[in-house]
């Protein structure tokens, strides 16, 4: 059946209602309304309101809600309707859901998955479009997931929603109905930490994420068109763990990288990955490792989104300097 990212990630959650009666849905606007971008669409009506239900707009409330939903035996998955609003719950995040299983030693675990879209690319106000990855990634503790496919998105929540520790669902909003693909009807677990190779290819590795999925393979496209270039393209899928074997032994493969990304450049994932490569991978490289990212600004409102976000066109021409290096 082909679904868009949307109906991949409720049929996810509808599922694992089904099979876990531990697991509870809850947010802003989740039950009735069934989200805002209507992820939850139809859930508190099939599984009830004790099970799905809406929260006052309080991130900070939200997931310190979750913690102690978690302490207590139960699986809840949190809604934050936009990243950009997760921030009031990062003390929540980092002082508590991240900690738990390492304050207790090991007696108490946190196992709360807060979901939330990401990301720009569908002009909306400020707070909205954040690509806020490395704040997560930066904290020991919380496991940091980023789909770009309907397939991933249900596979990768599912095995999300069985985590023993806190999981950061991030949703790229640009993706949510940009296309649809086959996805099995039965419930299936991607696991969390392997990378997907999207393209294999021989000549040089394009490693990305969420939303640069979608530019990346825009701009294979182009290339296939104009070079003879044979392109590895990997998906990160996790961003942490990172796969890192995945990604060391297409490097030492093909000796030339480019790493695309939506955050802005200093201190993004981009930057780990590529640091990564040069402590491991120096001897197998041809070219310098070259990044492909946002700028280190706010994202800008409307009309100038589209200079911030990568586009196929910046990632081509990184591709044509590394292997023309």
């Amino acid at each position: 059946m082909k679904v868009n990212m949307i109906q991949a990630l409720n049929q996810a959650m509808d599922l694992e209602l089904q099979s876990n009666p531990d697991l509870v849905v809850y947010g802003e606007d989740v039950g009735k309304d069934g989200g805002v971008f209507r992820v939850t669409d139809g859930l508190q009506a099939k599984h009830g309101s004790h099970r799905v239900f809406d929260t006052p707009l309080a991130e900070a409330g939200i997931i310190g809600l979750g913690i102690g939903m978690a302490a207590y035996g139960l699986h809840p998955v949190a809604e934050v309707q936009f990243s950009g609003f997760m921030y009031p719950g990062l003390n929540q995040l980092i002082s508590h859901a991240s900690r738990i299983r390492n304050r207790s030693r090991g007696r108490f675990s946190c196992p709360l998955v807060v979901r939330t879209p990401c990301s720009g690319g569908v002009k909306a106000p400020e707070h909205h479009s954040e690509s806020s990855e490395a704040y997560y990634i930066h904290t020991p503790g919380l496991k940091v997931v980023m789909p770009s496919t309907p397939t991933d998105a249900k596979g990768l929540l599912t095995s999300s929603m069985r985590e023993k520790d806190p999981v950061i669902f991030l949703e790229p909003l640009r993706l949510y109905r940009a296309f649809k693909e086959e996805v099995p009807e039965e419930q299936y677990a991607t696991p969390l930490g392997e990378a997907f190779i999207r393209q294999p290819g021989e000549d040089i590795t394009l490693i990305t994420w969420g939303t640069m999925t979608l530019a990346c393979k825009e701009a294979l496209e182009t290339i296939s068109q104009n070079e003879k270039w044979s392109i590895e393209l990997i998906d990160l899928r996790t961003l942490s763990p990172i796969d890192w074997d995945i990604i060391h032994k297409s490097v030492r493969k093909t000796g030339r990288c480019v790493i695309a990304q939506e955050a802005p450049q200093t201190l993004g994932l981009a930057s780990e990955v590529m640091a990564r490569i040069l402590e491991n991978d120096l001897l197998s490289l041809e070219a310098p490792v070259r990044r492909v990212t946002g700028f280190d600004t706010i994202m800008p409102l409307l009309k100038n989104e589209e200079h911030f976000i990568p586009h196929a066109d910046r990632i081509y021409a990184a591709i044509q300097d590394v292997m023309r290096f």
